[in-house]
């Protein structure tokens, strides 16, 4: 009964199988929004929506080469791809695309699977321009490449006796990657391309300056001598396009004030004044000593405050 029926109406099936195939295909929706994000050499690959009926495949390769599958993304439910230990070679050009494919243990009968091609990426490569393909239809717009992030660097300050310099001594900040059992910097990435950019102004002003250092040790010669100052540093590699020449910037670190009031307390790292309230902190004091016992305070009513309340002042017996 059932084979005279499929007999008798061979176009009714035709357009079954159509509409069965087409169905398939739309079932497993294209990954959108697919993006290189990368810190320091970790790099994961992200994309769009969260799959319900489908799963992801992941395949990569260097630019006009074979593509390779991690077997950490294959049929997976996630919308992540950690590609880290799979870039080998820092200064090629990588592309990737996510496959929309059956969940796992499911077949299909299916031997293509929507996908989207995501841009290049050059983790530590120069300057790039690149066409952009989306599935199988591929942008006539450029757009550059994309290089990993530099993470923020630690340093500390030195400062000299004769207050006349101050030194920096910048770390470099460690990759996600690892050689010989040794976990690799930044420095062992770019080599000489590396810079350090150092961004300072003196402290309680808001002009700044900049210096560029080829080095880990910076030594700064032309500021004025007892002054308060403050420094940024952050990773400079001219060589990349310009938005990506810049690594992150570091925590603001400040040298010791000698011009510091007596009811400053001493500062913590260098980074500023203690023990006075916020309310208080802007007010400023001046005194004058008379004789040898006593002072006679210049100071605003809040001032005052502070120093009753930390019994600061000494009047002469």
């Amino acid at each position: 009964m059932l084979r005279t029926k499929r007999t008798t109406a061979p176009p009714v099936l035709l357009i079954l199988v159509f509409l069965h195939s087409n169905a398939v295909i739309g079932f497993y929706p294209s990954a959108q929004n697919v993006t290189w994000k990368s810190t320091d050499f970790k790099t994961i690959l992200t994309w769009e929506p969260l799959p319900t009926d489908n799963s992801y495949t992941v395949e990569f390769s260097v630019v006009a080469k074979d593509k390779q599958r991690n077997s950490n993304c294959i049929r997976i439910s996630t919308t992540m791809c950690d590609l880290t230990s799979s870039l080998t070679d820092l200064n090629a050009c990588y592309v990737a695309d996510v496959l929309s494919e059956p969940p796992l243990g499911v077949t299909s009968d299916l031997t293509e699977f929507p996908y989207t091609s995501s841009s290049r990426f050059c983790p530590a490569n120069d300057k790039a321009v690149v066409l952009v393909a989306s599935g199988s239809d591929v942008s006539s717009s450029a757009r550059p490449s994309q290089h990993a992030d530099i993470g923020r660097p630690d340093f500390k300050l030195d400062v000299s006796d004769d207050k006349k310099k101050t030194t920096l001594y910048v770390t470099d900040p460690l990759t996600a990657l690892f050689k010989d059992d040794h976990q690799l910097n930044i420095r062992d990435i770019f080599l000489k391309k590396l810079h350090y950019k150092v961004t300072y102004r003196k402290n309680k002003s808001s002009g700044k300056k900049v210096f560029i250092s080829q080095t880990n040790v910076i030594e700064m010669t032309n500021l004025d001598q007892g002054e308060s100052y403050c420094f940024n540093v952050q990773a400079f590699i001219p060589s990349r396009s310009i938005n990506k020449q810049l690594g992150k910037l570091s925590q603001t670190q400040c040298s010791d004030d000698d011009k510091q009031s007596i009811f400053e307390g001493r500062p913590q790292s260098g980074t500023g004044r203690l023990g006075l309230d916020q309310e208080y902190q802007e007010e400023e004091l001046a005194f004058t000593q008379v004789g040898r016992s006593f002072l006679v305070l210049l100071m605003t009513p809040n001032a005052l405050k502070i120093a009753e309340r930390n019994t600061w002042i000494k009047y002469g017996r």
